[in-house]
């Protein structure tokens, strides 16, 4: 079974959900409060999520921001869908990454999530 979908059926670690979305906290994160947003439907691919099902994603993205808010005081965030094998998606359910940042969390946060590709991520060569 899908580890997302056993997680809802288990109504284990949620910590936010709407009738088509669920939140829980990241085994893996990044930072301190990184969250994955979860559709409740198992499906691979954002681009195949209904409109009502990105409506939900949006909802739960804004919920669970206000809780980390309030929570953590992050002075960032990072949004980011790895899409297809290719990107780096391991559970082949759509899920969204919301990861919280901080000032000094990292030497240059600029270019943010080009990032993935450190070579890229100074996209003027400025090194700032």
């Amino acid at each position: 079974m899908c580890l997302f979908c056993d997680i809802l059926l288990k109504r284990e670690k949620i910590i936010f959900e709407n009738d088509l979305a669920f939140a829980i906290l990241d085994n893996y994160p990044v930072t301190k409060g990184h969250a994955l947003i979860i559709s409740k439907r198992h499906f691979e691919s954002y681009f195949d999520a209904s409109v009502a099902e990105l409506v939900a994603i949006d909802d739960a993205l804004k919920n669970v921001k206000k809780i980390l808010d309030d929570s953590i005081h992050p002075d960032g965030y990072n949004l980011g869908v790895n899409q297809g094998r290719a990107s780096g998606q391991s559970v082949m359910h759509l899920h969204v990454h919301l990861i919280p940042r901080s000032f000094g969390d990292t030497p240059n946060p600029r270019g943010g999530v080009r990032g993935v590709f450190p070579d890229k991520q100074d996209y003027d060569g400025s090194g700032n």
